[in-house]
């Protein structure tokens, strides 16, 4: 179970524990307080081990541990959580390197990893359980870097899906809503991000877009957070299904609105879609260049 300091898999590593499985849950830091929280509240079968996506070595070193302990019996479920994004801006306005951030953990860091498990899960005909995003399925605004890892993720997942079957592995994806999790809901660290961003824009696409506009899309999300939901349980009761059901559904879709959404993406036309992601989500103003005022200024000039 990857991704544990925090959320969904910490949430998920302490359910399992309890209902007596034996978890390997992996963390970024074995001394976060997510980790300690971890040790004081799970049973000693529970083993956290430090891995950061990113860090082959690092995924190597737990892929030999969990061999090590399981080489006799199989490996029953892979739970893929850990994601990452860190921006919250339009593609044009997101540097490159942050895509290539987002795509490390979120797609290459869990292909690695279970590519690395199969062995394990085929010799037991065991699940794969992966966390993806309605923003891999959708072109939610200022969340492009984030939903192209994720789309890449889902469609790996459902080819593993396909090609996995002949061995009995089902493969499930989870798809949650808005919740409350880790720094996804720090106004502080999107503040930080978005100072960050501001600094290392070129100054034409700053002069285009203008500050105020990416302001506006940062205090928007910060809006958006509050909808966020705290109780994990339905993403938690969803992962678990999808590891321990006799005929798990391919796809989960835990929280509330996503029936409607995927309704819209799905049946009505693409502008429908796109006014309603920008009602629901983010709605960014007129870039600087855009608004008639700066026209009337040049005009002047």
């Amino acid at each position: 179970l990857s991704g544990c300091d925090s959320g969904f898999g910490q949430a998920t590593a302490r359910h399992l524990d309890v209902m007596g499985f034996r978890v390997f849950a992996s963390v970024l830091d074995l001394q976060s307080p997510g980790a300690q929280e971890l040790r004081r509240s799970c049973s000693p079968r529970l083993t956290l081990l430090q891995m950061d996506l990113t860090k082959t070595e690092d995924i190597q070193r737990v892929l030999q541990h969990i061999q090590a302990h399981t080489n006799s019996t199989g490996l029953w479920g892979l739970v893929n959580n850990a994601g990452f994004n860190d921006t919250i801006a339009d593609a044009e306005l997101s540097p490159l390197g942050k895509f290539r951030s987002c795509m490390e953990v979120n797609f290459f860091g869990s292909l690695e990893l279970t590519k690395g498990l199969l062995p394990l899960l085929r010799s037991a005909s065991g699940r794969i359980v992966t966390v993806s995003s309605p923003a891999g399925d959708m072109p939610f605004p200022c969340l492009a870097a984030y939903g192209a890892s994720k789309a890449a993720l889902s469609l790996l997942m459902d080819t593993f899906r396909s090609e996995l079957q002949p061995w009995g592995i089902k493969v499930s994806l989870i798809l949650p809503g808005y919740y409350k999790t880790g720094t996804t809901c720090d106004p502080a660290f999107w503040n930080l991000q978005k100072q960050k961003l501001l600094a290392s824009l070129p100054q034409e696409l700053l002069q285009a877009y203008g500050e105020d506009y990416v302001e506006e899309i940062n205090q928007q999300f910060i809006q958006f957070m509050k909808v966020a939901v705290e109780d994990l349980s339905a993403v938690v009761n969803s992962i678990t299904d999808g590891l321990l059901a006799a005929n798990p559904a391919v796809r989960y879709y835990p929280g509330q609105g996503l029936g409607i959404m995927y309704f819209i993406h799905r049946y009505l036309p693409y502008f429908v879609r796109d006014l309603f992601l920008k009602g629901f989500f983010i709605n960014p103003k007129l870039p600087r260049a855009l608004r008639r005022e700066h026209h009337n200024d040049v005009k002047k000039a």
